[in-house]
């Protein structure tokens, strides 16, 4: 086993224009601008799915949703897929989580009363478990408690918002704990105290970040770092009933999502939401971003004090996006491009001296491309379930000749232990999903069971002209239908099919 190490940080609910060096002029993220500088960031890199639960078993797997399963959080992942985590042993490493996974185990392999079946937050097979915060973060709650904030087991107790005079709104306050105290330091400090004790042996980190994802909240100075009325406006219809005259899904979202659980204090639908607030809300998110910014600041630059930066991997993305107000929506409960398109940030210490660090790439990139590059970076082969592949090519200047040409995405609103979009538009559960084609020119959005969606990208970047029952645009309907068709054709579960048994025994072809 070689000396190098791997820094996987994955961040929560982070859209990619919330980034400085993707081109927002107004997000302060110096430290993620600064990797970026060293590295390479994918300016099209999409997840494949939301929520949480979903994505992480795309990221975590490198398969499609369609090949994994998971729905929805609290989908169970079957326990015959390998992951990164195991995969990586097998080059001597030891994967440490900080934070969560998100993983619902497979119910065939536990007994019917097992704790482990009523939560969808267990931790990825392969996974040491150095910080558990799910969410209800017990310990960094009772870190909380040891500097004289006593919130008891109630994390929304704890970001529960300190008394501000002339607050714009219910985003506004700061928290009542310092930012050296917040979730982000707590894991911060961790990461630190476990690569302390190991930088005379190689270490593989997943930092599982839990912001910017609600409660939409900042720890002072960052709740007032930007003012909301610098911040840009929603993308969306001139009235959130137009919005809802588009699509029967997103008549069933702007009837039902409240904003009680998207940010503290909050009451009532989303569409209610005064554009005072929503423009607070964004402001709150940005200052959010810039504090976990800080805080990976201080990770890498004690990597660089203590030696590590220089033979460590280091891979920077994001889950899944926010909506924040485009199309009428909060959250990632959504089948625009918003809830999908994520930063990828990739500093590979291997690179060739002659390929300039720094460069902004814009293939179609996807999260099932993020395990086959860390397995073939660290020397291991791609297991045959990956939909993806490496990008190492592209960060040692390589451009290869058949790259995708387009990004896919899938998004199930099926209700579960809690209620989606399902009962709603009165659907069978199987019938629940949408499938997602975007390319140059176009956003095609496929339904199992209801309408599509088409958009022409160059005539409307904000998706607000539906053309699918435009005559004149049946043509290129038509064309992405085809296209998504070959995608899911290709893309099927593969992890046996290239086998097959022979009179001399099993046969395994490429």
């Amino acid at each position: 086993m070689s000396d190098r190490n791997i820094l996987f940080i994955v961040l929560d609910q982070w859209r990619a224009d919330a980034l400085g060096c993707a081109g927002n002029p107004l997000i302060r993220t110096p430290h993620l601008d600064s990797i970026a500088a060293d590295g390479v960031l994918f300016a099209r890199h999409f997840a494949q799915c939301a929520p949480c639960g979903p994505s992480r078993a795309s990221l975590l797997t490198g398969q499609y949703q369609h090949n994994h399963g998971v729905m929805r959080n609290g989908t169970p992942l079957a326990a015959r897929f390998t992951n990164l985590a195991l995969e990586c042993r097998k080059a001597g490493y030891e994967p440490a989580l900080f934070g969560y996974t998100d993983t619902a185990v497979d119910p065939a392999r536990h007994p019917p009363n097992d704790p482990a079946l009523r939560s969808y937050e267990q931790v990825m097979p392969g996974f040491q478990t150095e910080l558990y915060l799910p969410e209800r973060p017990l310990r960094w709650l009772a870190h909380l408690a040891s500097h004289g904030h006593d919130f008891g087991n109630d994390p929304l107790e704890a970001y529960r918002p300190a008394p501000l005079a002339h607050a714009r709104g219910p985003t506004h306050a700061p928290a009542r704990f310092a930012a050296e105290h917040s979730i982000s330091a707590f894991l911060t400090d961790e990461v630190l105290g476990y690569i302390r004790m190991r930088r005379d042996q190689p270490w593989f980190v997943h930092a599982a970040y839990i912001r910017p994802h609600p409660p939409f909240i900042a720890s002072a100075p960052y709740h007032d770092l930007y003012h909301p009325e610098l911040m840009p406006a929603p993308r969306r219809a001139e009235s959130f009933e137009r919005e809802a005259a588009t699509h029967p899904l997103l008549a069933a979202y702007l009837a039902s999502r409240r904003t009680s659980a998207s940010f503290v204090d909050g009451d009532g639908l989303v569409t209610e939401l005064p554009d005072a607030h929503l423009a607070q809300l964004r402001a709150t998110y940005y200052g959010m971003i810039t504090e976990v910014d800080a805080q990976i600041g201080r990770l890498i630059d004690q990597l660089k004090a203590w030696g590590q930066y220089e033979r460590t991997l280091i891979v920077v993305t994001s889950d899944h996006g926010e909506m924040l107000g485009d199309h009428w929506l909060l959250g990632k409960d959504s089948p625009f491009e918003q809830a999908y398109r994520v930063p990828l940030i990739v500093r590979d210490p291997d690179a060739p001296a002659h390929v300039p660090r720094g460069r902004t790439l814009n293939p179609f990139t996807e999260s099932v491309d993020v395990m086959p590059t860390i397995l073939q970076w660290a020397g291991l082969p791609q297991p045959r379930q990956c939909d993806g592949r490496s990008l190492l090519d592209w960060c040692h200047g390589r451009s290869p000749a058949d790259w995708r040409t387009e990004a896919h995405w899938e998004f199930d609103f099926r209700d579960t232990w809690q209620l989606n979009a399902q009962s709603a538009l009165g659907l069978p559960i199987d019938h629940c999903g949408l499938a997602a084609l975007r390319d140059e020119r176009h956003l095609y959005l496929h339904f199992a069971a209801l309408p599509p969606l088409l958009y022409d990208l160059h005539a409307d970047p904000d998706c607000l002209n539906d053309l699918s029952r435009d005559p004149a645009a049946a043509p290129a309907l038509l064309d992405c239908a085809q296209r998504l068709l070959t995608w899911r054709m290709r893309s099927s579960a593969r992890e046996l099919t290239a086998m097959s048994t022979a009179p001399g025994g099993l046969l395994v072809r490429a």
